[in-house]
This record gives C-alpha cells, structure tokens and sequence, in this order.
C-alpha cells in the first residue's frame, strides 16, 4: 500500500495494488473509489484531502510490514 499526496491538488491518492484500475466509483463528494477488473479495490483517491483528514500524522497500528519513508 502507497500513499501519495499531491500538494498542487490537495488530493491523496491510497494505492491498495499494483493492479490496473478499470472502473471508478465516486462514493462520496470528493472520494472516488478505483477497481479493477475483477471488482477489487485498487485504489482511493480523496479531492480536498486537507479538509477531509488530518494530514500532519499518520499512525499505523500492528501492521506486519515493513515501512519506507520517502520525502521530497
């Protein structure tokens, strides 16, 4: 899983699988969901990300991965 947050747009896209997305789906105002062509979810996509969430922390709870951190 990725996240990568696009300042130019203020949108954060949640990639949940390397798998091509086919068909997306806006769940909400602002919130499109990406799925592949099995049906799976492949990704989240959130407009307006700063007002949505809270963008300054991220914590992650008994994940059994191991984490990268990319700045720039």
């Amino acid at each position: 899983m990725r996240l990568q947050y696009y300042p130019e747009t203020d949108s954060l896209y949640i990639d949940l699988s390397s798998r091509p997305s086919v068909e997306s789906r806006e769940v909400s105002e602002g919130i499109v969901l990406d799925y592949d062509a099995d049906g799976q979810l492949t990704g989240i996509d959130i407009d307006n990300a700063s007002r949505k969430i809270d963008l300054k922390e991220i914590t992650l709870k008994r994940m059994p991965a191991e984490m990268h951190t990319f700045t720039g």
